[in-house]
């Protein structure tokens, strides 16, 4: 036991007085990604690139056609749908052939869009699956 507790502190001193330094050192910018390194990190983590304007316009527009609430129209709010359209998008990658996981979507999008909590009148399998059918369209429709 004691010699865990040497060892432990001998391994945070050497820690700590690795961490110390120039305190004038400035702290570097993080490096910038091209384009295919976006496209190809978003890939990897199981996201459609990123949505065309011609895209997210017709994607909010059917959000708004299924019921304007749903964006709501204040600042930001398109920003909020569309990424969450997005983190959708792999869901509907995971789900594919996957029946069980298919239907749960359904459930999971009125979640992810806080239909269930914002707007429990609507919080219907008819209208999870409308938004649903909305992002596969809009925003993956290779998925």
């Amino acid at each position: 036991m004691r010699t865990r507790t040497t060892l432990a502190a001998a391994g945070l001193l050497l820690t700590l007085t690795a961490c110390g330094g120039d305190t004038d050192d400035k702290p570097s910018a993080p490096p910038s990604l091209t384009e295919e390194q976006r496209a190809s990190a978003r890939a990897a983590a199981g996201l459609p690139p990123e949505p065309s304007t011609t895209a997210r316009y017709r994607f909010l527009e059917a959000l708004n056609d299924i019921d304007r609430r749903i964006v709501d129209g204040k600042d930001g709010k398109d920003d909020k749908a569309v990424s969450r359209g997005l983190n959708q998008c792999r869901s509907i990658k995971n789900a594919a052939g996957d029946e069980d996981k298919q239907v749960a979507l359904v459930q999971q999008t009125l979640s992810r869009f806080t239909i269930d909590t914002r707007l429990p009148d609507i919080a219907t399998p008819e209208t999870g699956g409308e938004i649903l059918a909305a992002v596969h369209k809009n925003l993956c429709p290779d998925f």
